[in-house]
């Protein structure tokens, strides 16, 4: 007979620090005071969690659950059913390719496995400087940018193997990073927080914008009538003979 250990039991989440709780509680009202059933402000309370600790750890579903009134279990069940909450220490800046098929067939494998052979990493794994983490990530409605990674949720289009390299080099040095298009980088807790629904303060953060390239705006163009309209091709190709069948 086989012997099986089932282990010790897992002890309960521990709280924040006093001054922490304190702090994230304050946050956490203001964030529930906009819904109007506080349940309504999980999301939001999740990413603000992350933006404690980087990711949302134990002791952040506990939090979420005794001010939400939840269970830890129903607070779990959300926060491992989306792939935009980290289950386990990450890096300041998660570096996103897309490997969705158009990104996939423009490059984006290839950026994918070079960095991950650059890296010293595999996917969902973060460097040992804990700076920078690594993972392939489904599509992001860049397409006409293809292939596009994001730094943080920040968009870097048309991108290399090269390019991508020098931009987790310089993630990794240090140095000032600039996405394609969008508001200017900052670190994942930074970014969880601005995603928890508290405003972006820093000088010029807001104005930043990067809106749609040409492909993902021809058809709201056609629709306004600011492009000629297309030309209408019979199914098989063929032309149809003017008042015939």
């Amino acid at each position: 007979m086989t012997d099986i250990s089932l282990g010790m039991p897992q002890l309960p989440a521990p709280d924040y620090p006093a001054e922490v709780r304190e702090r994230l509680a304050a946050d956490a009202a203001e964030v529930i005071a906009r819904y109007p059933d506080s349940r309504s402000a999980l999301l939001p309370l999740l990413h603000l969690t992350q933006s404690q600790e980087g990711y949302v750890s134990r002791t952040g579903i506990r939090f979420c659950a005794e001010v939400l009134g939840l269970t830890t279990a129903e607070v779990t069940a959300v926060a491992t059913f989306y792939t935009m909450y980290r289950r386990k220490p990450s890096g300041d800046y998660q570096v996103g390719v897309c490997t969705n098929t158009l990104c996939a067939v423009m490059g984006g494998d290839a950026i994918f496995d070079e960095l991950k052979e650059h890296l010293g990493v595999g996917n969902n794994e973060t460097t040992p400087d804990g700076k920078v983490t690594l993972e392939h990530i489904e599509c992001n409605a860049a397409c006409d940018f293809a292939p596009v990674m994001m730094v943080n949720w920040e968009f870097f289009d048309n991108q290399t193997p090269e390019s991508a390299k020098a931009v987790v080099d310089d993630l990794l040095a240090g140095r000032p990073v600039a996405p394609t298009r969008g508001a200017p980088l900052c670190t994942y807790k930074e970014t969880a927080r601005i995603l928890a629904g508290f405003p972006d303060e820093r000088d010029g953060a807001v104005e930043a914008t990067g809106g749609a390239g040409p492909a993902s705006l021809i058809g709201l163009r056609i629709a306004r009538g600011e492009s000629p309209q297309p030309s209408i091709v019979h199914p098989r190709g063929e032309a149809t003979a003017e008042g015939g069948e």
